[in-house]
C-alpha cells in the first residue's frame, strides 16, 4: 500500500522467519511447560488421593470431590449461560443501521477492530464469568450436601413455626440461589447493556431516541428479573429475622427477632415483596408498552418504600414505642432467647443452687476428714510440670513432651480410680545429634513411650511420683505398642519401612533400631507415585535416593488434629487431643464438634475468642479451636481416635439425637461408626471436652438466669476471672480433677471453673460438669451459686491473700534466693460443707536446670490460711486436726518435722501420766498452730517448748509398765521363780 504521510519511504527490511529448528525447539519446550504444569497440578490430586486411600477414608475424597466439580460445572455454565446468551441476544438485537454521528462513528471503529474476533471475545467472557462462578460455587459444597441430606430437628421456632432444620439447612442454600442470581443478572444487565451501546441500540450523545424498542424490551426484562429477585429477598428476610444477629444494649450480642423486629421490620418485608413484585411485572410490561415509565416510577416507589417502610418506620417504633418501656415490650422476646440458646449450647438442665459459701460446722476434725471424699486433690499441674518429664524422663535428646500435659484416669494395683498426670514422649527433630536428609526423614520417625505420675502426689524432693517411667517405659501401665509414629509434635514427614533402619532407642548395649512393620502412610516402590510425591513435597532426592526401596512408605498429616480434620472436613476440632493406653496400644483421642449458625434465637458467639484461656495466650501452649468461626449451635457429637503406631483414625458417633451429625452421615455413609461400637477400655478414657465447657461456661455468665426481668436488668451478669496464677490477663482455664459436688454420693471426674461478678472479683458462683461418661449424670452442669448480700472470695483474691501474707511472702522470699524462680500451680478449688477450700501447689525452679519441683502447697479455708510442705501438713494447719484418712500417703522419704511431730499412739488407757502428757501435747499443738496463724513468733516458740516437754514426759511415762503408777507393777514375761530385774523406774 502506498505511504499515506507523503515523505520517502526508505529501503524495506524483510523480517524471516525462524528456522525450523528454532520452531521444532520452541514448540517442544512449550509442549514440556505444559505437560510440566499438568503433572503439577496432577501430582496434588494423586497423592490427596492416595493418602485419603491409605486411611481408608476414600469415600470422603471422592464425595467432597465429585460435589465441588459437579457444583462448578452447573453453576459455572449457569453463569457462561447467562452472560453469553444476553451477550448474543443484545447483538442480534442490534438496529440494522447506525445513526449518523461523532458516537457512532468513534464505535464503529471498535465494531470493525473485533468483528473478526467477535466469537472468541464472546467464548472468552463466557469462559472467564463462568470459571469465576464455578470456583465460587464449589465453595458452598457443604451447604448443598447440608441441603440435600437435612434431616428435622423436630424443633420449631418461635414465630413462623418452622422446623429448626429450615434454618439450620435450607435457608443458606436459597441465600446462596439468590446470590447467584443476583450476580448473574447483573452481569446480565451490564454485558447487555455494553452490547447495545457498542452496537448502537442504546445511545448516550447521538441525535432521536436513547434506546432502541428491542434493547429497551430486552433490559427492561432483565431487570424486572432483578426485581423480582428482590422480592424474594424480602420474602427470605422475613425468616432471616429469626437468625439475624444485632448489638441490643440490653444484652450485648442478640440473635433473633426483638420487638421491632416483630411489629415493624416483619410487617415491612412483607408490603416491600408486594411492591417489588408489582414493580416487576411492571418491568416485564414494557415488553408491550415500549415505554420505561410505569417501571421507573414503580422502581422509585419500591426505594422510598424500602427507605420509609423498611427504615424510619422501625426508628420510630423503637424511639416511641420500645425504648419508653423496654423491658415490658421486650421480654416475650428475651424469654424466646433465652430458651432457645439454652437448648442451642446444651445447657438448658442447668442445676442452680444456692451455696453459702461459708461452713457452718464448728467439728473441725470432722472437716478434715470429709476433705478426702470431696476431691482427690491434684497437686502436680500438667501445665508446669512438663520440663520436670522433660529433664527426668526425656531419655534422649531427640525425644521430647508437649509444653502442657494431659489429666487422665488410671487404675491403681488395688482397682481404684487415680488421677493421673501423662504425656508421650514424642521425636524431636531439634535434638538430633545432625540433621540432613537421612536423619530427619529415615533414621529418626518416631517417639517411644508414655510417661505417667501420679496426679496427687510428690516425692520427698517435689518430684513427680512416676507410675510409667523410663526407657521403654515400664511400670502400672503393662504391655503396649510403645512406638509413636503420630503426634501432637510430630509434623514433618518421615519414610518408614524400606532399606533404611530407623532409631528405637540406644542403651549401654548399643542402638536400637526396627523397622515399620504397619500399613500406615502410602507406598512409594511405584515410580509415578514418588515422582507425585517429589513434586509434592520439592523433594528431588526422592526420585534417585537408594533409601527408598521395596516396603517403603511416606506418613504425613501426623497429628491427630490434622488427621481427624482431613477424614471429617466438615467437623469442628477440640484444641486439646489427649493420649490413653487402650488394651495395647496409645491411642490419640479427639474430640469434635458438630455446630451450624442457623439456631432461631439463639446468640451466636466466636468459638476462637470464647475458647481463649490463659494456656492459648501463653507462649500458644494450647490451640484454639475453628479461631473466627461463629456458631450458635453446638454439639460434641463424635469422639475420633488416632492410633499412634498405624495412624488408623476412628470416628464415633457420641451425641446419637444430634440432628446435624445425622445430616452428616447421610452425606458421608459409612464414615462415623455406632456409639455401641466404642469399647470398654476406649469408654474409661473419655471424658467430657475443654472447649465446649469454656463455650457453655461463657454463655451461662448471661444464660443462667431464669426469667427476662433479670435478663434485661443485667444486675445478675457473670465474668469469666482472669487466670490468678499468671500475668497475661486472659482468662483462668477450667481445671480436671476428680471431686464430689454437694448431693452427689461419691466422686466424680469433673471439669471446673469458677464466675466473678461482672466487675468485681469476689466469687459469685462455681461451676462443675460430670465429666465421667459412663455415669447417669454425664454432661450434668452444676452451679453453686454464692449468695449476693455477703462477700465471698473469688480466685484473685485469694491469691493476693495468699500473696500479701507477711510470713508467706518471706518463705516465697527465700525460695526465691539465688537463682531460683517460684510458679503457681492451678488454683484448685473444692465445696466442703457450705464454704470453699482453695488448694495451690507451688513450684520452685532452682539451679542451672530450671525444672520445676513442688516444694510447698497453699490452703486456705474460711479465714484460715497455710503454706507447708506438703498437702496433709496444710490441711492440719488449716482446720488445726489431723485426719484418720490422710489426703496424700506419707513419703518413705519424708524426714519429720519437729514442729509438727505427732503424740507418740498408744493404747494405755490405764497409765493416766501418759494420758495428761498426750493432752497436753494436743494443746501445745494446737496453741502453736493459732500462734502460727496470729504471726505471734514468741507464743509460737513457748508453744513449742511445752510440746517438746509434754513429748519427753509422755516418752517416759510410756517407759513404765502399765498397771500402777508406782512402776512397781509385776513383770509377767518371766517364769514362775525367775528373779525379778530392778525396776529402773523414775527413782523406784
Amino acid at each position: 500500500m502506498p505511504d499515506r504521510g507523503g515523505g520517502p519511504t526508505g529501503p524495506r527490511i524483510r523480517v524471516g522467519r525462524p528456522s525450523r529448528r528454532v520452531r521444532t525447539l520452541l514448540m517442544t519446550l512449550g509442549v514440556l511447560a505444559v505437560l510440566a504444569m499438568a503433572f503439577v497440578m496432577f501430582a496434588g490430586f494423586w497423592t490427596d488421593w492416595l493418602w485419603y486411600r491409605s486411611v481408608h477414608y476414600s469415600s470422603v475424597f471422592t464425595t467432597t470431590l465429585t460435589t465441588k466439580i459437579g457444583l462448578f460445572f452447573v453453576f459455572g455454565l449457569l453463569m457462561a449461560a447467562a452472560v453469553g446468551v444476553n451477550i448474543w441476544l443484545a447483538h442480534r438485537l442490534r438496529p440494522p443501521l447506525s445513526a449518523m454521528s461523532m458516537e457512532q462513528q468513534s464505535l464503529d471503529r471498535y465494531r470493525m477492530a473485533i468483528a473478526p474476533y467477535k466469537k472468541w471475545l464472546l467464548i472468552g467472557i463466557t469462559a472467564l464469568v463462568g470459571l469465576i462462578a464455578g470456583a465460587s460455587a464449589a465453595g458452598q459444597w457443604r451447604t448443598w450436601l447440608m441441603w440435600v441430606n437435612g434431616v428435622p430437628f423436630h424443633q420449631k421456632d418461635p414465630q413462623f413455626h418452622l422446623d429448626v432444620a429450615f434454618y439450620a439447612f435450607d435457608l443458606p442454600w436459597y441465600r446462596f440461589l439468590l446470590g447467584f442470581g443476583f450476580a448473574a443478572t447483573v452481569l446480565a444487565v451490564i454485558a447487555a447493556a455494553l452490547t447495545h451501546y457498542l452496537y448502537g441500540g442504546l445511545r448516550i450523545t447521538s441525535p432521536g431516541g436513547r434506546a432502541t424498542a428491542a434493547a429497551t424490551g430486552h433490559l427492561s426484562v432483565l431487570i424486572g428479573i432483578f426485581v423480582a429477585l428482590k422480592a424474594v429477598a424480602y420474602w427470605l428476610d422475613r425468616y432471616g429475622l429469626a437468625v439475624k444477629s444485632s448489638d441490643f444494649k440490653a444484652t450485648g450480642n442478640w440473635t433473633g427477632l426483638r420487638y421491632v423486629d416483630a411489629n415493624a421490620y416483619l410487617p415491612a418485608k412483607t408490603i416491600l415483596f408486594c411492591i417489588a413484585v408489582i414493580c416487576a411485572l411492571l418491568f416485564f410490561a414494557t415488553l408491550w408498552r415500549r415505554t420505561w415509565q410505569l417501571p421507573v416510577i414503580g422502581f422509585g416507589l419500591m426505594v422510598l418504600s424500602a427507605i420509609l417502610i423498611g427504615g424510619l418506620y422501625p426508628a420510630i417504633v423503637q424511639k416511641f414505642q420500645v425504648q419508653p418501656n423496654e423491658q415490658a415490650k421486650e421480654s416475650p422476646y428475651v424469654e424466646k432467647n433465652l430458651e432457645a440458646t439454652r437448648k442451642a449450647y446444651g445447657i438448658g438442665g442447668t442445676d442452680v443452687t444456692e451455696y453459702p459459701g461459708v461452713s457452718k460446722t464448728q467439728d473441725k476434725t470432722k472437716l478434715r476428714d470429709d476433705v478426702a471424699g470431696a476431691a482427690s486433690l491434684r497437686l502436680l499441674d500438667p501445665n508446669i510440670v512438663s520440663p520436670t518429664f522433660q529433664q527426668r524422663q526425656q531419655m534422649k535428646n531427640y525425644y521430647g513432651f508437649p509444653s502442657n500435659l494431659d489429666v487422665d484416669r488410671y487404675k491403681t494395683k488395688d482397682g481404684k480410680v487415680q488421677d493421673t498426670v501423662i504425656g508421650l514422649r514424642e521425636l524431636n527433630l531439634d535434638g538430633i545429634p545432625k540433621n540432613n536428609w537421612i536423619n530427619d526423614h529415615f533414621r529418626y520417625t518416631h517417639g517411644y513411650g508414655v510417661v505417667a505420675a501420679k496426679g496427687t502426689e510428690a516425692d520427698d524432693q517435689g518430684r513427680p511420683k512416676f507410675t510409667e517411667s523410663d526407657l521403654p517405659s515400664k511400670g502400672s501401665l503393662g504391655k503396649y505398642e510403645q512406638r509413636i509414629y503420630y503426634g501432637e509434635k510430630t509434623t514433618q514427614y518421615s519414610i518408614v519401612g524400606g532399606p533404611q533402619k530407623e532409631i528405637d532407642y540406644s542403651d549401654d548395649d548399643g542402638e536400637k533400631t526396627t523397622s515399620y512393620k504397619g500399613k500406615s502412610g502410602v507406598n512409594l516402590s511405584n515410580p509415578l507415585n514418588r515422582a507425585a510425591y517429589a513434586v509434592s513435597f520439592g523433594e528431588p532426592q526422592m526420585l534417585y535416593s537408594g533409601a527408598i526401596g521395596e516396603g517403603s512408605r511416606i506418613m504425613y498429616n501426623r497429628t491427630p488434629k490434622e488427621r481427624v480434620e482431613a477424614v471429617a472436613p466438615w467437623l469442628t476440632i477440640d484444641g486439646d487431643a489427649y493420649p490413653a493406653v487402650v488394651g495395647n496400644k496409645i491411642q490419640w483421642i479427639v474430640d469434635a464438634y458438630t455446630t451450624t449458625n442457623g439456631y432461631p434465637y439463639a446468640s451466636r458467639t466466636t468459638l476462637g475468642d470464647t475458647t481463649a484461656d490463659s494456656l492459648t495466650a501463653k507462649n500458644n501452649q494450647r490451640a484454639v479451636v475453628a479461631q473466627q468461626n461463629q456458631v450458635n449451635y453446638i454439639r460434641n457429637s463424635v469422639k475420633a481416635t488416632v492410633d499412634a503406631y498405624t495412624g488408623d483414625v476412628k470416628l464415633y458417633e457420641w451425641d446419637t439425637k444430634d440432628p446435624v451429625l445425622k445430616t452428616w452421615r447421610k452425606a458421608f455413609p459409612g464414615t462415623v461408626k455406632d456409639k455401641s461400637e466404642i469399647s470398654a477400655d476406649l469408654l474409661d478414657h473419655l471424658r467430657y471436652p475443654q472447649d465446649l465447657f469454656k463455650v457453655q461456661r461463657e454463655l451461662l455468665t448471661r444464660y443462667h438466669v431464669k426469667d427476662a426481668e433479670t435478663f434485661l436488668s443485667g444486675s445478675e451478669v457473670w465474668q469469666v476471672p482472669d487466670d490468678p496464677t499468671n500475668q497475661t490477663s486472659s482468662a483462668v482455664p477450667p481445671y480436671y480433677l476428680s471431686m464430689k459436688m454437694p448431693g452427689q454420693k461419691q466422686q466424680d471426674f469433673s471439669l471446673t471453673t469458677s464466675f466473678n461478678p461482672n466487675g468485681r472479683d469476689n466469687l459469685s458462683a462455681f461451676m462443675s460438669v460430670n465429666a465421667e461418661p459412663g455415669t447417669d449424670d454425664y454432661g450434668k452442669i452444676r452451679i453453686l451459686k454464692m449468695p449476693s448480700s455477703t462477700t465471698v472470695d473469688g480466685p484473685k483474691q485469694v491469691q493476693s491473700k495468699f500473696n500479701s501474707n507477711e510470713a508467706i511472702a518471706e518463705q516465697i522470699r527465700l525460695l526465691k534466693g539465688g537463682d531460683s524462680e517460684v510458679d503457681y500451680g492451678n488454683l484448685l478449688t473444692v465445696p466442703l460443707d457450705g464454704g470453699l477450700l482453695y488448694v495451690e501447689p507451688v513450684y520452685v525452679k532452682g539451679g542451672g536446670l530450671k525444672y520445676p519441683l513442688l516444694k510447698k502447697v497453699l490452703v486456705t479455708y474460711g479465714n484460715k490460711i497455710a503454706f507447708e510442705d506438703t498437702l496433709d501438713k496444710a490441711l492440719n494447719v488449716v482446720f488445726g486436726a489431723e485426719s484418720a484418712t490422710p489426703v496424700e500417703p506419707p513419703d518413705k522419704g519424708d524426714k519429720p518435722d519437729p514442729d509438727k511431730e505427732k503424740p507418740p499412739a498408744t493404747g494405755d488407757s490405764d497409765n493416766p501420766e501418759l494420758q495428761k502428757a498426750i493432752n497436753d501435747a494436743q494443746e501445745a499443738i494446737d496453741e502453736g498452730n493459732t500462734a502460727l496463724e496470729g504471726q505471734d513468733w514468741e507464743a509460737y516458740g513457748k508453744a513449742q517448748k511445752k510440746l517438746q516437754d509434754a513429748l519427753q514426759r509422755a516418752e517416759d511415762a510410756q517407759a513404765k509398765p502399765s498397771g500402777g503408777g508406782d512402776g512397781k507393777g509385776s513383770d509377767k514375761s518371766k517364769e514362775p521363780g525367775e528373779p525379778k530385774e530392778p525396776d529402773k523406774g523414775d527413782g523406784g
